[in-house]
């Protein structure tokens, strides 16, 4: 049975509706966001401003964070305006990781923390709990996966230490595989999510969710290689039947209650994997791109962001919202079965017995 501190709790159940059910905006994006917006202003991305990343971000809360239950930040850009665009029923998570990865070897990546944050720093400015991205590839070097751990065990601890939640998300990557949009990626992405998952349900991490990436490719399914979601034809790899079972394998690996990404693929094959993860025992969603990304393209014009958001963005947000109502709440996961009964870290028996009644 599950034991949980005053404070990882209470901050748990800020993160979820009031079922228990996770419907989180990301919008901690930077590189990926500095590419777009560099594409959308027909400029390099370094060319990019503060001004721009912290605007894209600030438009985006101000609009879709009323149909969450939570709003993941980076604390550069997201964080100082989030503070006011934020409603005060919707939670807040700060990342911790550098934007970006240091390169091992030819192909291997080591995450890295944001220089001059951390979890205390975090806690101070108001966050309900703390997200580390962490690049996790099975098949890549002890050095490299000794290092990922390690990193995911530092902020565990440090999540502990300050009695906030840790959210942890896994991010596979191809090491001998020209790219991720390959047949030969497509088939090893099942057993890097899952074996991924069974890793870091490990104790020693202190993760209390995790977020995962979808165990397989869609675009690379019998039933919809023909370019269903995208318009391009690929070679089947496996069967629906087959990503259905992988799903129940993340969710048999994973020892704690988990939602899924959606790795800025389209709405549609977004929510395609999201009623998949769902009926296999996911608690909910992570979710950015895949909701607000055809937003970007209309900056500087910050009137048609707006439309753009108040409309089709905020509709792909009700779309997931919906299917999320059939979720398992992340306390009926089996980590915590029998709910009723799960303890606290007992302060206030420890209380009584210091100073008993009065």
């Amino acid at each position: 049975m599950a034991v949980l501190s005053s404070g990882k709790l209470t901050n748990l159940l800020r993160l979820a509706d009031a079922s228990g059910r996770f419907k989180m905006l990301a919008i901690d994006q930077r590189d990926s966001l500095r590419n777009a917006l560099g594409n959308a202003t027909r400029r390099e991305p370094k060319d990019v401003t503060y001004e721009d990343m912290a605007t894209t971000k600030a438009l985006i809360t101000e609009v879709l964070a009323p149909y969450a239950t939570a709003t993941l930040v980076d604390p550069i850009y997201g964080w100082p305006r989030a503070v006011k665009a934020i409603p005060g029923d919707v939670a807040m998570l700060v990342a911790t990781e550098d934007t970006g990865y240091e390169r091992a070897g030819t192909r291997g990546r080591k995450s890295r923390l944001v220089d001059g944050w951390s979890v205390a720093k975090a806690k101070r400015a108001g966050a309900n709990a703390v997200k580390l991205l962490v690049y996790y590839n099975p098949d890549t070097s002890g050095e490299v996966l000794s290092h990922q751990q390690q990193l995911a065990q530092r902020v565990g601890e440090a999540c502990v230490a300050e009695d906030l939640p840790f959210l942890l998300e896994l991010v596979t990557y191809p090491t001998e595989e020209p790219s991720a949009d390959t047949p030969e990626f497509a088939r090893r992405r099942p057993r890097h999510t899952i074996e991924s998952a069974r890793e870091f349900s490990k104790g020693r991490y202190q993760v209390d969710i995790l977020k995962l990436e979808f165990p397989g490719d869609l675009k690379y399914s019998r039933e919809f290689h023909v370019g269903v979601f995208d318009g391009r034809e690929r070679a089947p790899v496996y069967s629906l039947e087959e990503v259905q079972g992988y799903c129940r394998e993340v969710d048999a690996a994973a020892q704690r209650p988990w939602v899924i990404l959606s790795g800025g693929v389209d709405i549609k094959e977004f929510l395609a994997n999201l009623d998949l993860a769902i009926d296999a025992g996911a608690s909910g969603f992570l979710c950015g791109r895949a909701i607000w990304k055809d937003v970007v393209p209309r900056y500087p014009d910050l009137g048609a962001m707006r439309a753009y958001l108040t409309s089709a963005a905020a509709y792909n947000f009700v779309r997931a919202n919906a299917v999320v109502e059939r979720a398992r709440p992340w306390f009926a996961h089996p980590s915590f079965v029998g709910w009723d009964e799960v303890r606290l870290a007992d302060e206030g028996e420890q209380w009584y017995r210091r100073f008993g009644e009065r």
